[in-house]
C-alpha cells in the first residue's frame, strides 16, 4: 500500500465516523423514479427534488405515462426545479427512448445509459451503483470539492480525472460507499462557504483549510 492510499483510507474512516450511515437521499421506488430523480438533482438540493417527484411520481403512475405526457404538463410538474424547461425536454425523450426502443427496461450499461438524453457519466454512475450495486464513483459538485480540499485530487484536475484519481486509492469494494460519505461531508460538514474547519477531524489533511 502507498502512503496515498494510507492517507486516503485514513480519510475515509474519519469521514466514516462523521456519516456512519451515509447513504442516497433521493426517494424513489421504481428503477425509471430513480433515474429521473438523479436526472432532476442537477443543480439542485435532494430535498427540493423530493418534493418535486412526490408529486410527479403521483401524477404519472408509470414511464409510460411520462413519456406519453405533454412535455408543458411535465415542466408544470417541476417548475420550482432550476432549468425545468431542459430537464423536462430530457425526461420526455428519455422515457418515450426507453418505451420504444428498450421495451420498458431501462438499460444497465454505462455507454448505453449515457446515450440517453439528459443522462451524463455522474447520473448514469449514481444509477449503476444504487439500482445495480455496480461499484462506481460519482463525481457531483461535492465530492469534486472535498476531493481538492483533502488533496485525493490535483487543483487543475477534471472530473473525470478526479474519478480516476479516487478508483485508484481506494478498493473497488469502498466506491459505493465512499460516494455517499463524500458527499455528506460536503454537503453537511466541509460546506462550499463555511466549512467547520474548527472542529474537523482532518483538518491536517486539509490543502486549504479556511479558519
Amino acid at each position: 500500500m502507498t502512503k496515498k492510499q494510507e492517507n486516503a483510507l485514513f480519510i475515509y474512516d474519519e469521514i466514516s465516523k462523521l456519516f456512519p450511515n451515509a447513504s442516497c437521499e433521493l426517494n424513489y421506488q421504481k428503477d425509471y423514479e430513480l433515474l429521473i430523480a438523479i436526472m432532476l438533482s442537477a443543480q439542485t438540493t435532494d430535498q427540493a427534488v423530493n418534493k418535486v417527484t412526490k408529486i410527479l411520481f403521483e401524477k404519472y403512475r408509470s414511464i409510460e405515462e411520462i413519456a406519453n405526457a405533454p412535455v408543458n404538463e411535465i415542466e408544470d410538474a417541476i417548475r420550482n426545479l432550476g432549468l425545468f424547461r431542459n430537464k423536462a425536454k430530457n425526461m420526455k425523450e428519455m422515457t418515450k427512448i426507453i418505451c420504444d426502443e428498450y421495451k420498458n427496461q431501462i438499460p444497465s450499461s454505462q455507454d448505453e445509459l449515457e446515450k440517453l438524453p439528459g443522462v451524463g457519466r455522474k447520473t448514469a454512475n449514481v444509477y449503476l451503483a444504487e439500482w445495480h450495486h455496480v461499484p462506481r464513483i460519482a463525481v457531483d459538485t461535492h465530492v469534486f470539492r472535498v476531493s481538492m480540499r483533502l488533496g485525493l485530487s490535483k487543483q487543475n484536475d477534471n472530473i473525470k480525472k478526479v474519478e480516476e484519481n479516487l478508483m485508484k486509492l481506494y478498493p473497488k469494494e469502498f466506491w459505493i460507499s465512499l460516494h455517499h460519505k463524500l458527499i455528506h461531508f460536503g454537503r453537511y460538514f466541509c460546506t462550499a462557504r463555511k466549512p467547520n474547519c474548527k472542529t474537523c477531524p482532518i483538518i491536517k489533511k486539509c490543502k486549504m483549510p479556511i479558519l
